[in-house]
């Protein structure tokens, strides 16, 4: 099976958000791969084991995911693509997908996994977007994937409940937590890593320039949630807590 994941680097779920100028900091900031995407490449190493072939993990972005792309060659994975966006001033989910479609459009693939959500952005856009300009089915949100043949059989997640869905390949789908348990990169595998193929491409070799990558939508502003304050605790009976209750809910929060 030829297979693709794709993958995004991401700030660690343990970093504190800090805002300047505008703008998300990542000044000294952890980064690691996006944890939903771990759960395509584990995925995807598990259906190699299964049928054979090989898995080809992609990213769009700086030449500093090539860390992470290590990891997941360190995982299992066979080759890393690393598509370098670093001459483009902006980009958002509408750029992603483009250079994607670009790079697949002459590629031979029977499946194409990712998260579901990236845990920065969250908008679960890239999936969707790729699968429909590449013209292939897609499902989202997978927590069971088994392939037989020619036919895939999928459980999704849908609101706490579960759809079985059967597609055709060649297929896109997203993965969604419950669907397995990503492994830890062994020292071997780390070893190995080293020495698997990492490619790394310009815009131009997708016969792309800046100009058809621009981001077409245009952040506003960022800011972080309003601190939280402290809780208040009631004095008296139970006569006067309740009353004061009701007061505050009236008077500051507003709610009744």
């Amino acid at each position: 099976m030829n297979i693709y994941v794709l993958m995004k680097r991401t700030f660690d779920t343990e970093e504190k958000i800090v805002i300047e100028n505008g703008r998300v900091s990542d000044d000294g900031v952890n980064f690691i791969i996006n944890p939903y995407d771990e759960f395509a490449i584990e995925e995807a190493i598990k259906l190699k084991d299964a049928h054979g072939g090989e898995v080809t993990v992609v990213t769009v972005g700086s030449e500093d995911a090539e860390k992470e792309l290590r990891t997941a060659l360190a995982m299992g994975c066979d080759k890393a693509v690393l598509i370098s966006t670093e001459d483009v001033e902006d980009t958002d989910q509408w750029s992603t997908a483009e250079i994607l479609a670009a790079y697949f459009k002459d590629k031979s693939f029977d499946i194409i996994l990712g998260g579901n959500v990236s845990n920065d952005n969250g908008t679960g856009q890239i999936g969707p977007r790729l699968a429909e300009k590449l013209g292939i089915p897609h499902v989202s949100t997978i927590v069971k994937l088994e392939i037989n043949g020619n036919q895939a059989t999928i459980e999704r997640d849908a609101e706490g409940d579960t759809e079985i869905i059967e597609a055709s390949l060649p297929l896109l789908v997203t993965a969604q937590q419950g669907l397995n348990e990503p492994r830890y990169p062994s020292l071997p595998g780390i070893m190995k890593a080293k020495k698997k193929p990492l490619e790394v491409l310009e815009l131009d070799d997708l016969d792309l320039d800046e100009d058809d990558v621009e981001a077409k939508t245009e952040t506003v502003e960022v800011f972080l949630p309003p601190k939280k304050q402290a809780g208040r605790i009631l004095e008296g009976d139970a006569d006067s807590q309740a009353k004061e209750l009701v007061r505050l809910l009236k008077s500051e929060a507003k709610v009744i």
